[in-house]
């Protein structure tokens, strides 16, 4: 994280009731990524019901070479409904953690990055806090792991029968 996002961040939120921040990075293969707007829809109604507010925006492009193209938000003509978000936005990543990101992309993939604050839980955060806590740990469960789980149970259940 660059100095100047942090500035950014700071000036912006107060740090003490900051919530927990995520990221995800969503890969398109060659030729499959087809926008629609959906996405774009969906992270729009996650800001306005207040559950999320967005940090920063990156499209990458991994080239046939193994280069690697990162666009700002603000990089992009057309933004359509996004637009909004445009000026709230962090430039939060430097280049090293764009680096580190791109090197799970297979060639010739764009995707995108998405980092938030989660506006639901800073509430708690800030009360652990102000009660001398910290997070020590913490994790996401990827939900093609939760069906592969689902569906071994599935399967073990119908042996059974």
């Amino acid at each position: 994280m660059t100095d100047t996002a942090i500035e950014s961040v700071e000036q912006e939120t107060d740090l003490d009731s900051l919530g927990p921040v995520d990221y995800l990075v969503v890969e398109f293969p060659a030729g499959k990524s087809t926008f629609t707007g959906e996405m774009a829809s969906e992270l729009l109604a996650l800001v306005d019901a207040g559950t999320i507010r967005v940090i920063d925006v990156l499209i990458l492009t991994k080239n046939d070479d193994g280069t690697v193209d990162a666009k700002e938000l603000s990089d992009i003509e057309e933004l359509g409904e996004l637009q909004r978000l445009e000026t709230q936005l962090a430039e939060l990543l430097a280049a090293e953690d764009v680096a580190h990101l791109a090197a799970a992309m297979d060639t010739g993939s764009t995707a995108g990055v998405l980092i938030w604050e989660n506006l639901w839980a800073a509430p708690f955060a800030s009360a652990a806090r102000r009660s001398g806590g910290q997070l020590i740990a913490n994790g996401r469960i990827p939900i093609q792991a939760i069906i592969a789980s689902i569906e071994a149970d599935g399967a073990a259940a119908t042996e059974g029968d």
